[in-house]
């Protein structure tokens, strides 16, 4: 089983461009310089996005891009949906011909595991991500200045 680099970029620029765009569109060269992602490589990803009413445009001049809705009902299966990945831990796709055309042994397993990571993928939203990440950051923002102020009280 495995999420391609696709669905896993797709995911991580669209969290980049949620945890920005209550501000103005956001340039698909920003994702991609901030989160090390080919911008041809995004353009492609976005194509599909906007396609599938993931994302918006707007050209020009201070365009970019910006969510089609809110990140709170946009998931991460939406997304992985959207740029055509699937998340498959068959060895068949799914077809049940596994061995000699018929299921193998394991085919139910293996589709039952499927069913949970896609329920997962569809529980979790944008938004939830986001918050997840701005949290992390205040921790992150409190742990250094809380270490600043040990440096500065040790020198003096």
């Amino acid at each position: 089983m495995r999420l391609t680099t696709k669905g896993r970029f797709a995911v991580t620029a669209v969290l980049d461009l949620a945890m920005r765009a209550s501000k103005k569109p956001v340039t698909l060269i920003s994702i991609s310089t901030r989160q090390n992602i080919s911008l041809s490589y995004l353009e492609q990803l976005f194509g599909k996005l906007r396609r599938n009413n993931i994302v918006e445009s707007v050209r020009g001049p201070g365009g970019g891009y910006y969510l089609a809705r809110s990140a709170g009902k946009i998931t991460v299966a939406d997304i992985v949906q959207a740029v055509d990945e699937k998340v498959d831990a068959t060895n068949c796709d799914g077809e049940g011909n596994c061995q000699g055309g018929q299921p193998c042994i394991t085919h139910d397993l293996w589709m039952g595991l499927n069913e949970k990571i896609y329920d997962y993928l569809e529980s979790v939203s944008v938004q939830q991500l986001v918050d997840s990440q701005n949290k992390r950051q205040v921790a992150a923002s409190v742990i250094s200045v809380a270490g600043a102020a040990k440096s500065t009280t040790a020198s003096i």
